[in-house]
């Protein structure tokens, strides 16, 4: 097989394995995942990434639309807004409507060259791409924030996360260390390339950013270690806890399937997933509030 037909098929298995161990361990999360509305979550299509295939792959729906599209609709505060990398076709009218979104209290979830053609044109005094730009490669990753919820279930135990970087990736250089909070990083990456952040998230106003290093649909893995070589049968029974049923439920989506793709898969799928649970969740809060506030005024 390929190194795309690996990803898929561990692309294909990570989405059930996820399923079933949330139904186990998360079972109310999981029931906020599967009623997502279909306008709740806005994708800007782009030319290298596809947030959407891991999306389909868990059943959770979207609304796809092209940059110009942006130009045309209006955003709300309730939606998360997704821009696939590069995010270089938004209109300079379009970037001050998600300035005011993300303000207003929206959700911005971006990638890989959007940290040039998109945050760093709105929040130029937070965050800039360091004009150093990747190899095709791959890089031992870490949790820096353990506690924070869009990890939930991933990197744990005996973990040994390889993070893949498309080429020519852009390195995250945080301005404001008070304000850009590290959630994964890689000493591997700072190294090679000049900066350490993988996965960063910051508050804007009464909303949230969050940017990634690299694709969220990652196309190969890299298996350096024994642990990495072995299947993902084991890795599922060993750092999982499924039991010897559960994994012969997923015995066919697991063949031929390596630790190292299962573990990439799964992380970036979990963490997806974990994204849009919480956004729900403080959407709920949000519309409490606001009907408390409401309830309070017409006293």
């Amino acid at each position: 097989m390929t190194d795309y037909e690996k990803m898929k098929k561990a692309y294909q298995a990570s989405s059930k394995i996820m399923q079933k161990r949330m139904e186990k361990e998360r079972p109310k999360d999981l029931d906020i995942l599967k009623k997502v509305k279909d306008s709740s979550i806005i994708i800007i299509a782009g030319s290298y990434d596809k947030i959407e295939l891991v999306l389909d792959l868990i059943n959770v729906p979207y609304v796809l639309i092209n940059a110009y599209e942006l130009d045309q609709i209006e955003l709300d505060p309730d939606q998360m807004l997704i821009v696939n990398c590069p995010g270089s076709d938004i209109s300079p009218q379009s970037l001050r409507k998600i300035k005011t979104y993300v303000e207003n209290g929206g959700f911005l979830f971006t990638t890989d060259w959007a940290l040039f053609f998109v945050l760093e044109k709105i929040f130029p005094e937070l965050v800039k791409y360091n004009q150093r730009p990747t190899g095709d490669d791959c890089v031992r990753v870490e949790v820096v924030s353990k506690d924070n919820k869009f990890l939930e279930g991933l990197f744990e135990g005996e973990s040994d996360p390889i993070w893949w970087l498309e080429g020519s990736s852009y390195p995250i250089q945080i301005l404001d260390k008070k304000k850009v909070k590290v959630l994964v990083r890689s000493r591997e990456m700072e190294k090679k390339y000049g900066e350490a952040p993988i996965v960063i998230l910051f508050e804007y106003a009464e909303g949230i950013v969050l940017h990634m290093t690299s694709h969220y649909y990652l196309q190969r893995a890299e298996l350096r270690t024994k642990r990495h070589k072995t299947s993902a049968k084991d890795y599922v029974m060993s750092e999982m806890a499924f039991s010897a049923k559960e994994a012969e439920e997923l015995e066919e989506d697991l063949k031929d399937v390596m630790l190292g793709e299962a573990e990439s898969a799964y992380s970036t799928t979990q963490f997806i997933s974990n994204v849009i649970i919480e956004q729900q969740k403080k959407n709920k809060l949000r519309k409490k509030k606001k009907k408390k506030e409401k309830a309070e005024k017409g006293k």
